[in-house]
């Protein structure tokens, strides 16, 4: 256990940069959120409304719902390093056969992105990441290589 406390900051007057169906909630928090989504945004079932708003509650900084396994992903990396808060995502839900997001965000965690900006190692259909920076991509966790 660190002696020393953790400095938070204040996020940017913008934050969060990107939109998306998820509730915001302490921006002084670690953590966010998010929850694998296999319905439209349209049709979010209540029990799942219900667990984002028991994620901020508590004070998690975001919680909201991934769709796509690359557009999606862009957000949430946006997102998360916007704020120099925000250290650990939780990642949770079930799975979307087919669409893999799941399995898409824990490759892209675990492994980064190769030289085409392609997720590594994940079996979801679309894997390409073209519209954030390398450096966005490095610093949210996720890797280059």
């Amino acid at each position: 256990m660190s002696l020393h406390p953790t400095l938070k900051v204040k996020p940017p007057e913008d934050y969060p940069h990107e939109g998306g169906a998820y509730l915001r909630g302490n921006d002084y928090s670690p953590v966010a959120v998010v929850i694998l989504l296999h319905t439209r945004y349209e049709a979010i079932p209540g029990f799942l409304q219900s667990l984002a708003k028991v994620a901020v509650e508590p004070g998690a900084t975001l919680a909201g719902f991934l769709q796509t396994e690359n557009i999606g992903i862009e957000k949430i990396v946006c997102n998360v390093v916007a704020n120099p808060n925000i250290r650990y995502v939780v990642l949770c839900g079930v799975e979307s056969v087919g669409y893999w997001l799941g399995d898409a965000f824990q490759c892209f965690v675990r492994n980064g992105v190769d030289g085409r900006r392609l997720i590594i190692g994940s079996k979801a259909p679309t894997l390409y990441l073209y519209n954030i920076s390398l450096e966005a991509i490095e610093r949210s966790g996720g890797r280059s290589h």
